[in-house]
């Protein structure tokens, strides 16, 4: 494990890198973010936005948080879209989960983990939804459906927000996505089609 004085080295490598390789790099950098992607992911370390998608510095705006929970009361997260959405005029809101996710699996385990246990009580609830299709899998399928069927709640529970549903009404062109990401292969796969309007939201 490195050092957290190596990370500032790496930091001073890593910037005198991009200067060589474009010397007004951090200026334009500076000047504005316009992104048209805002992705909202879990936190789990080995989930990076911009690398997994192959995208630089300033072209996805990001919240990230554990198992990438949209819950409406949440205003972090809220305040995040609201931004995106209004300011930055994002066109593509991606929420993107990935399998393995330990948020989820913490869902999953029948004992306490903490105050952990309130912020995926609507993971928790997904199991009580959804059970029949649950009870007819293996451990190993059962985690995985579970990790695909999360993000396509949270995917459902930003599109159901007066912030994006005013975005619609106004005529704004927005599409929400949801990914899931394989952490042994590198892939991001699409789990359904975007949602776009209200009335797709309904599927």
């Amino acid at each position: 494990m490195q050092s957290i004085e190596t990370l500032i080295k790496n930091n001073a490598i890593w910037a005198d890198s991009m200067r060589q390789s474009d010397p007004n790099y951090f200026t334009r950098l500076a000047q504005q973010q316009n992104p048209r992607y805002f992705w909202i992911g879990c936190s789990d370390s080995r989930v990076p936005a911009n690398q997994i998608t192959g995208l630089p510095p300033g072209e996805v705006f990001v919240h990230r948080n554990v198992a990438n929970v949209v819950q409406e009361t949440d205003f972090n997260v809220l305040a995040v879209l609201q931004y995106a959405v209004d300011v930055l005029k994002v066109t593509d809101v991606i929420v993107c989960g990935h399998y393995g996710c330990g948020g989820v699996k913490a869902a999953l385990e029948n004992f306490r983990h903490g105050i952990i246990d309130n912020w995926l009580a609507p993971i928790r609830s997904l199991t009580r939804v959804h059970k029949d299709e649950l009870a007819l899998l293996e451990d190993g399928s059962k985690f995985d459906r579970l990790c695909e069927l999360n993000v396509l709640s949270q995917a459902r529970h930003v599109a159901r927000t007066t912030i994006v549903e005013d975005a619609w009404e106004r005529g704004q062109e927005l599409a929400i996505h949801s990914w899931i990401y394989r952490l042994d292969q590198g892939i991001l796969t699409p789990l359904r089609d975007p949602i776009s309007c209200s009335k797709d939201n309904e599927i």
